[in-house]
């Protein structure tokens, strides 16, 4: 932004035919830029320099000593300081006009006695900004292919406009707004707190298959040494806390009977793992061989507690976002059918006929394609209510 001391510049000297043509009675044109460093309005006084068609001006605008004398710089104020220049930013991509707009635009524009139509209107590149300034204070405002060529001739020629203002001063703040508007857009968005389901439930997904495919792991490779614990014992995670327990089965012995069952929860079946142990057919492995096994178990034991964290933190999010969805089908097919809609909201705005098949779109073309039966079901009869 530039330094407070840059004022507006005075009003540049009556143009004879501006003044001709405002006795005739025609509308005169303004236009309302606003750059980074603060609001200008230029006096569109010379049309005919120009011409008054699109592919006039197009033609036309590239040649500033022709450009400057049909468009003169009727007012500027800078904003005060970075944030300022956020502000405005912001409001203007909203379609707001603030109050230091409405009094720079007051000040800078002619005054329109009460009960009298104006006799000029004020171009502008946004549409919604030009009906908010309207609306508030009558100033016409007008926004069409035209007045938008006009507004890009202006941003072109912007710096040449302004003797105070460098090309360098005019980027820097360009960079600085550029970057400021982009980190305040990219914030928190509340209507958007289903990505966070979408995540939790592609991660739930794969943390599935790497357990079940890293369990079967533990079992192959501790196998080799007791494959007897295999038939006993068939939960994947149990299994992985045991080859822990137990590394090096010759070790085990009635003594550990106690440890064991706390471990597993029953008492026979840790006497009939004690007894495995002392007939078991299993090859002995090297102490660095065991103690890698150990070390495998220890991971898949951590993913699968991990697993189970996130489950949890999957069931909270969706009582918290989609509470109706989750008590009808359940967190996981609701979740399911939020990650494959997109998002909650195009979930709920899915016809009931999309909404059965959704999950079942290579059923649903490939019957289509081969004229044969079309799917019943996507993801929605994996709810228990449905499958019943």
């Amino acid at each position: 932004p530039l330094p407070k001391t840059l004022t507006s510049p005075p009003p540049p000297p009556p143009n004879p035919s501006a003044a001709a043509g405002e006795a005739r009675g025609e509308m005169a044109l303004y236009l309302l830029f606003e750059s980074a460093s603060g609001y200008a309005l230029f006096h569109a006084h010379g049309i005919d320099e120009i011409g008054q068609s699109v592919d006039a001006v197009r033609s036309t605008v590239l040649d500033l000593k022709r450009f400057s004398k049909a468009v003169k710089l009727a007012g500027f104020t800078p904003f005060l300081s970075a944030v300022d220049a956020l502000n405005q930013c912001n409001a203007i991509s909203e379609g707001i006009m603030t109050d230091e707009l409405r009094n720079f635009l007051e000040l800078n524009l002619p005054k329109v006695k009460e009960g009298k139509k104006a006799k000029f209107t004020v171009g502008v590149m946004e549409p919604k900004v030009g009906s908010h300034i309207t609306e508030a204070t009558g100033i016409p405002c007008q926004s069409n292919d035209y007045v938008q060529e006009l507004l890009r001739a202006v941003r072109l020629h912007f710096d040449q406009f302004i003797e105070q203002l460098k090309p360098s001063d005019l980027e820097k703040a360009q960079l600085g707004l550029g970057h400021s508007y982009s980190r305040a857009k990219v914030k928190f968005n509340v209507n958007r707190v289903d990505n966070m389901v979408i995540q939790a439930i592609f991660l739930l997904d794969t943390l599935d298959k790497d357990v079940n495919s890293f369990s079967m792991r533990v079992r192959e490779w501790y196998g080799w040494h007791f494959p007897e614990l295999v038939k006993i014992v068939n939960d994947n995670y149990l299994y992985a806390k045991l080859a822990k327990f137990v590394v090096n089965k010759s070790d085990l012995s009635e003594k550990d009977i106690p440890a064991l069952a706390d471990l597993i929860g029953d008492e026979d079946k840790a006497k009939e793992i004690v007894e495995a142990a002392k007939a078991s057919m299993g090859q002995d492995l090297s102490p660095v061989d065991l103690i890698n096994v150990q070390q495998f178990a220890q991971r898949v034991m951590n993913l699968s507690e991990y697993r189970k964290n996130l489950y949890e933190y999957l069931v909270t999010k969706m009582n918290d976002i989609a509470p109706n969805l989750t008590s009808l089908i359940g967190e996981m097919v609701g979740a399911r059918l939020i990650s494959h809609a997109g998002s909650l909201s195009n979930l709920a705005k899915c016809p009931a006929s999309t909404l059965q098949i959704l999950g079942a779109e290579k059923a649903l073309f490939r019957a289509l394609k081969t004229r044969g039966n079309t799917p019943k079901y996507g993801l929605i009869f994996h709810s228990s209510f449905i499958g019943r």
